[in-house]
């Protein structure tokens, strides 16, 4: 016989974060979806049995791309323009905040003059990297003007020289809390879109480094899309890098390229900083750009720098060292279709694979309704091999009272009662 059982793709908080998804007014919110899975098994059977030993198929179609990817995957949107320079500041960054900014609003317009359309900064720019430093130097964006000096600055520079900042990120004072926040300001100078990194730079690597951002720093709570007038830009910060969920959902959204603006350091930088870069660009075919501070080595936290950018097949366009610079790079979106015709990943998903969750999740988030619902099929069948009542679903009170006590992911236990020749027989699931 057959038991569907149906179950969440995403938890709640993650439902919550998708339906919060800043996005461009074009992409409606859809909210995630549900789907059914198969679970065939042996009612003669004697005995308890083992989840992990049944066939599980799935009531889709092997090939279905559009439900790989909740919400589903959007098309390509037109970018208004198709090519254009993009200029990283690799910046050095001091304790003196009114240099810094004076220090960036020049690389930025240096990076303008030599034909960039797009000029991106590093995280944390206008001040030292370091829990001590985040309150002394945060920024009230949302008010602004002298509140906010470095973000006052980007809107003027951004304005005056008609080009798109991505602005790197600095400390934000928000709410009673601190984030660590990137702004995008359009070619009119409006601020299009805030990105608050996502996940917080919590690391211990004995004998290497130590360093807990979520001391002073508070969790974003939305991924960011932003439609630009150089096509449509996905934000992450840094760390956000490594979660390659958040890349999978901005290529979804139509993103054309992700910026990441990161302070990797000397530890996982030699180690991971260009490997990610190239994996989140080449599984998801777009453009990844990183601009990271310049090196130095007196100060608490020694960045790696090697500003980036990625092109759609995983391939390095251009970079740096660790010195103070402005990387200028081509970046063509038409290159864009162009690997995913040759290399058709959004075409070859398997949305079922992808979409199976492992057998005790699938057995916590099932349906009792549905498998009681399907009783009426079973009872039919079991009529005309002479069963004289029809199979009774029901959770076995011993099993509810032990969930209890075992940890989260422990499965809940489905018995079959038949009665057969006037005995009862118990099949039970573990």
């Amino acid at each position: 016989m057959k038991a569907i059982l149906q179950h969440n793709i995403f938890t709640a908080a993650t439902h919550q974060r998708l339906c919060s998804l800043t996005l461009p007014s074009s992409i409606p919110k859809i909210s995630p979806t549900r789907i059914s899975t198969t679970i065939n098994f042996n009612p003669n059977h004697k005995g308890p049995f083992n989840w992990a030993s049944f066939k599980c198929t799935a009531t889709m179609a092997s090939f279905k791309p559009e439900q790989a990817r909740v919400p589903p995957a959007v098309q390509l949107p037109p970018s208004p323009i198709t090519q254009f320079k993009i200029g990283l500041c690799q910046l050095l960054v001091t304790a003196d905040k009114k240099r810094n900014i004076a220090h960036a609003k020049k690389a930025i317009e240096e990076a303008a003059g030599k034909g960039a359309k797009l000029v991106m900064l590093p995280e944390i720019w206008n001040s030292p990297y370091s829990n001590d430093s985040f309150p002394v130097y945060a920024e009230d964006i949302d008010a602004g003007g002298s509140a906010s000096p470095s973000t006052a600055m980007l809107s003027e520079v951004a304005r005056a020289l008609d080009i798109v900042i991505v602005g790197g990120s600095i400390p934000e004072r928000y709410g009673g809390n601190l984030y660590n926040t990137c702004c995008i300001f359009d070619t009119d100078g409006k601020l299009k879109a805030k990105h608050r990194k996502l996940h917080l730079f919590d690391i211990d690597i004995p004998g290497k480094i130590t360093f807990q951002e979520s001391k002073t720093l508070t969790t974003g709570e939305t991924p960011t899309v932003v439609d630009t007038a150089v096509g449509r830009i996905g934000v992450g910060i840094c760390y956000d890098i490594r979660f390659q969920e958040l890349a999978m959902l901005y290529a979804a959204r139509g993103a054309h390229l992700i910026c990441y603006p990161g302070a990797f350091n000397m530890t996982t930088g030699p180690l991971h900083w260009e490997l990610l870069q190239r994996a989140r660009a080449a599984d998801n075919q777009l453009y990844v750009a990183t601009c990271s501070p310049a090196r130095d080595a007196t100060a608490g936290y020694v960045a790696w720098g090697h500003s980036t950018l990625i092109g759609p097949f995983g391939e390095v366009l251009a970079t740096t060292e660790h010195d103070e610079t402005i990387v200028i790079a081509e970046i063509d979106y038409t290159t864009i279709e162009f690997r995913r015709t040759n290399l058709p990943l959004g075409k070859q998903r398997r949305g079922a694979t992808v979409r199976w969750q492992n057998v005790q999740q699938v057995q916590q988030d099932c349906t009792w309704d549905l498998i009681k619902a399907d009783r009426n099929k079973a009872l039919q069948k079991k009529k005309a091999k002479g069963c004289e009542e029809m199979p009774h679903f029901e959770r076995n009170d011993e099993d509810e009272e032990e969930e209890e006590e075992e940890e989260q992911g422990s499965m809940d236990s489905i018995i079959l009662i038949q009665k057969k020749k006037g005995k009862v027989e118990k099949l039970q699931t573990r």
